[in-house]
């Protein structure tokens, strides 16, 4: 993995700097695994803005991922590591022994023609999804599920993972990318190794425009506003206005928003570094 710096022959290019690409494969998406998106520009159903500062970007097609990996009777062969415009990691094209085909995340290290599988009973290597009863203390997992069954929720993001800190009874007590550590029940899955494009933090988009192709639009501050649009809004010159807090009076920059009841508050052990 690597990134790509750009000698600055236009403005836009200065502090410019992607990734190079160069662990991808195949540049065309296998097409019965695609799924039309259909992009709502932060409008509902009304025709409303709901959600601010989204609308444009390019055409996208969602690439169908399997995050269950439940398919344990039989090992997938990789086949192709490509590049996915909805997600920050990359996926790969992975053939099961019977025909079938799916996308799954790609971990770091993973290269075509590896062999993988999943289920119980599988060794602990890179890219094969087991029980976390059965995965070595100390070793680097991600897509974690929350439940069994449910399909990874934790740790899918481009260069994350977590780590297998201990098990106590029915439980494994997994320290989160956050820094959050918390408990999960050993029958959930996850996958061994971490993340591709762990270089994605390094990415700069150097012009405005790269922004706009990826469908945001320009985000303007509460304090610019006048107060009827906005609580922090209003003052002579640039006078900031008031306390920090959210355009519906929501106070931000450390006000805890979290449930105090929440349920899964238990099954957290310590909270994630602020």
């Amino acid at each position: 993995m690597a990134v790509r710096k750009f000698k600055p022959v236009t403005p836009g290019q200065r502090n410019k700097v992607i990734s190079a690409f160069d662990d991808i494969t195949c540049k065309t998406p296998y097409k019965p695994l695609l799924e039309p998106v259909k992009k709502s520009g932060g409008r509902n159903n009304q025709g409303k803005m709901t959600i601010r500062y989204i609308g444009g970007g390019h055409k996208r097609m969602y690439r169908i991922i399997d995050f269950r990996r439940r398919k344990d009777e039989c090992k997938a062969t990789v086949l192709t590591i490509e590049y996915d415009p909805n997600r920050s990691a990359r996926i790969a094209l992975v053939q099961y022994e019977d025909g079938e085909k799916r996308y799954i995340i790609a971990p770091n290290g993973l290269k075509v023609g590896q062999v993988i599988a999943s289920g119980s009973g599988v060794a602990p290597e890179v890219g094969n999804t087991l029980p976390l009863g059965e995965i070595p203390l100390g070793t680097l997992i991600h897509n974690i599920e929350l439940r069994p069954g449910q399909g990874a929720a934790m740790a899918r993001s481009a260069g994350t993972y977590a780590q297998l800190a201990a098990r106590e009874g029915n439980y494994a007590i997994l320290r989160l990318p956050s820094g959050e550590t918390r408990m999960v029940l050993i029958t959930c899955r996850a996958t061994v190794g971490t993340v591709s494009n762990p270089d994605h933090n390094l990415e700069s988009h150097g012009k405005a425009g790269r922004r706009r192709w990826l469908g945001r639009r320009p985000r303007n501050r509460g304090v610019v506003m006048n107060p009827v649009d906005h609580p922090m809004g209003g003052g002579e010159g640039r006078a900031s206005g008031g306390h920090p807090r959210s355009r519906k009076g929501m106070p931000a920059k450390g006000y805890k928003t979290r449930n105090p009841k929440s349920t899964s508050n238990r099954f957290i052990i310590e909270r994630r570094k602020k």
